[in-house]
């Protein structure tokens, strides 16, 4: 049987935050381990970040271990770099051995990564199936991977792409993850963002939304074929409750966690769910606090239900809302229909009128195409009358997989084309009036100018130890932000070769 090993090489992290912020567990190593050791598979995670291995280290690694298989893979293009590094490495240090490649970037850019890289197979969407059907094949001695959904690949010159897998039905099929693989002690060992024990979980897959810059939906689609081509439709799915229970307390009771970072594209989608889940932790007892990423329309509409209450109540103390943009034809141009300003102000002051105590954060996007030097501060108003505890402002970034992306290339906006640069925080297009510095400069003033003293203060003295330890957390940003800006304008030019990446000191190692 093949042995697997499945990476996350080093990687430069997140700036203007300790390193180990940068290090939450991610879901789909412990998920696709859990799947191929149920099928019998050996198999060994190794997630580099945590554990501080450097690129010489990872590569002795793979000498020892001489794994058939490397997996390979991540959801976000700004580390496609790093893992295209590891595929060359790996085929120098073995060139038989096997390539696998996931995640969303490389299951939306399969031509080039095919062509480009010394990848063996792509899978693309929903891993684990796949993954256990193409390692399961590759053990045999005449393997026929035309057979295999949502696999693409090479057979000569040519590249072959089989029919969609469609997405599972029944998500508490899937084995438990594999957290006994994975480091555990050394996740959520930040002191102020997640804390004590962030560790991260999801009870749920998709979106039921198709905004035109986002590639989660995307990644979790439906596929189906039409007239020839493959159609992409948003498909939410969750865990029943009682498995995301037993997943919790698994967290909870084995290996010690108290804060949760539901990674859910939408957690709040069923209020049927949210009920029972709110009703079952209240009944255990489960004392730990939980972020999760909720639309604001649904908010309201388990408010009026009377959940709102129990979540908070089960420990709900850190909520993200997608306000996105001031402007309703902005919100229609980028996709985002489900909801408008009136819902997100409205589902804003009752967080902070009845439920002070959750940390309300809100996500802004700037630099679209009619961005100005006016609507970029209008966002800042809209941010002030929200009155967030965090108000994240992010640049578009056009990733691989989105309608967004498909616009950007068809009409040459990019001026960025490395993908480390797509963090999200690194303008890497302009918009028709402002240019990428101008708009990199703009982001700089709406957050200065949103985090006043008063502000600060009015955080750091709250009588709730969450919300103050990541108003902590926040004087650590603006401090290393302001150290920032200082090299910026004494060398404005230097935004040309920048990125908010920073490279940690055992990389290399």
């Amino acid at each position: 049987m093949k042995k697997v090993l499945l990476i996350r090489p080093p990687r430069y992290y997140w700036p203007f935050i300790n390193e180990y912020d940068n290090f939450m567990l991610p879901q789909s190593l412990p998920c696709l381990a859990a799947a191929l050791r149920a099928r019998g598979i050996t198999v060994r995670p190794i997630d580099c970040m945590p554990l501080k291995i450097g690129w010489k280290t990872l590569a002795d690694i793979i000498k020892t271990e001489q794994p058939n298989i490397i997996g390979v893979g991540d959801s976000e293009s700004l580390y496609a770099n790093e893992a295209a590094k590891l595929v060359v490495m790996a085929k120098q240090i073995n060139p038989a051995v096997t390539i696998i490649a996931g995640g969303a970037h490389f299951s939306n850019l399969t031509q080039e990564s095919l062509r480009e890289l010394p990848i063996d197979f792509i899978v693309k969407g929903e891993g684990e199936e796949t993954l256990v059907e193409l390692t399961r094949e590759l053990d045999k001695k005449t393997p026929y991977f035309h057979k295999i959904k949502g696999i693409v690949f090479k057979e000569g010159d040519q590249i072959i792409e089989t029919v969609p897998r469609p997405l599972m039905d029944n998500l508490d099929e899937l084995p438990l993850p594999a957290y006994d693989l994975m480091p555990m002690n050394e996740y959520g060992k930040a002191r102020f963002l997640f804390s004590p024990g962030g560790i991260t979980i999801h009870h749920s897959r998709g979106c039921v939304s198709n905004c035109s810059f986002c590639v989660w939906w995307v990644q979790m689609a439906q596929r189906t074929i039409k007239d020839g081509k493959t159609v992409l439709s948003p498909r939410w799915r969750t865990k029943s409750v009682g498995r995301t229970i037993e997943e919790i307390e698994l967290l909870y009771h084995a290996y010690h966690k108290r804060s949760l970072v539901f990674v859910d594209d939408s957690w709040n989608v069923d209020p049927a769910w949210n009920d029972e889940f709110a009703e079952i932790m209240i009944k255990k007892r489960i004392k730990l606090k939980w972020f999760a990423f909720m639309r604001a329309d649904f908010i309201l509409r388990d408010e009026k239900l009377g959940i709102m209450e129990k979540l908070v109540k089960a420990g709900l103390s850190h909520v993200s809302i997608g306000a996105e943009r001031a402007s309703i034809e902005d919100l229609n141009n980028l996709g985002k229909q489900c909801y408008d300003t009136d819902t997100v102000k409205t589902a804003m002051h009752l967080l902070a009128k009845k439920y002070p105590q959750v940390f309300r954060q809100v996500t802004f996007i700037v630099g679209v195409r009619k961005e100005t030097k006016e609507t970029m501060l209008q966002q800042l108003t809209y941010a002030k009358q929200l009155r967030p505890d965090y108000p994240a402002f992010h640049s578009l970034t056009p990733v691989p997989g989105t309608k967004l992306w498909d616009e950007a290339k068809r009409n040459d906006w990019l001026e960025v084309t490395d993908f480390s640069f797509f963090d999200w925080s690194t303008p890497v297009m302009p918009s028709e009036y402002l240019s990428r510095y101008e708009i990199d400069k703009l982001l700089y003033i709406l957050n200065k100018r949103y985090t006043t003293p008063l502000w600060l203060l009015r955080g750091l003295l709250s009588r709730y130890p969450y919300k103050r330890n990541m108003y902590i957390w926040w004087v650590i940003v603006v401090v290393k932000m302001a150290w920032d800006s200082i090299g910026r304008l004494v060398n404005p030019f230097r935004f040309k070769a920048y990125t908010r990446l920073i490279k940690p000191r055992w990389y290399d190692s």
